[in-house]
Order: C-alpha cells, then structure tokens, then sequence
C-alpha cells in the first residue's frame, strides 16, 4: 500500500513538472513573438517593456549595445527592420532563465541602406516580476 501511493506521489510530481516546463516554455515563445513584433514596429513602449534595464544586446557585427542605445537605434530612424523570418526555433526553460536559440532571416534598413540578413541569434531571457525580459542577444552570420 505505501509502494502504490509512493509511485502515485511520484507521478504526479513527475506530470506537474512537465507542465510547469512547457507553460514557461509557451510563455517565453510568446515574449519572443512580443520582441520580434516590436522590432518590427519600432515601437518604444513595447521594447521598454520586452527588455531587461540590464540588457545587452549583441549584433552580427560585433557591436554591443545597452537597452538605451538598442532602443534609441530602433526609435530614432537609424535602424528599421523591414521583415523578419524566425526558424528552427528551441526554448530551454531553467528556472528563472530562458536560453533561446533560432535563425532569422529578413530584411533591414541600417541608415537608409536596405540589407538583407540571414542570422543565428541566441537570446537569454530572464523573469523579472512575473514577466519574461530579454537579458542579452547575440547574433552571428550564417
């Protein structure tokens, strides 16, 4: 009798692990689907609250910025995402930080001058007060 309510605790602690997983895995797809749409629009407000104060966000080409100058860049005309294709996307949740990793493809406006771009991007994401906040990205060409 106490075998078979062991094996009963067991599984049940087993089963709410799993979907304490994939609920923060859905939560962190949808912060990711959050950033790339305020990438997309430009939107300050949106990326203000999509980053953590403590972001640091790392371009292809090796230029590193904090959350101001990442979200000055976006806001101020300098750079203007155009489209942008997210794939082969995977999301490890632990704990309080998220690993993201996927390939981005699209194109951009960097001072005016259209370029098209085909990345690798890791994001690190963080929860913050019951919200997932992008820590740090880093993108590398393919």
């Amino acid at each position: 009798m106490i075998k078979n309510i062991f094996i009963l605790l067991f599984c049940f602690v087993i089963t709410n692990a799993g979907f304490a997983q994939s609920k923060s895995v859905k939560e962190v797809t949808a912060s990711v689907e959050r950033l790339k749409e305020a990438l997309l629009n430009g939107n300050k407000a949106a990326l203000e609250s999509i980053t953590s104060k403590n972001l640091s966000y790392g371009h292809s080409s090796g230029r590193i910025e904090d959350r101001v100058l990442f979200i000055e860049a976006l806001t101020g005309g300098k750079l203007d995402y155009v489209t942008m294709d997210i794939s082969q996307q995977t999301v490890h949740v632990d704990g309080k930080t998220a690993v993201v990793r996927h390939k981005m493809q699209g194109e951009l406006t960097n001072k005016g001058i259209s370029t098209l771009f085909n990345l690798g991007v890791l994001l690190i994401f963080k929860k913050e007060k019951g919200d997932w906040k992008l820590l740090a990205r880093q993108a590398f060409k393919l």
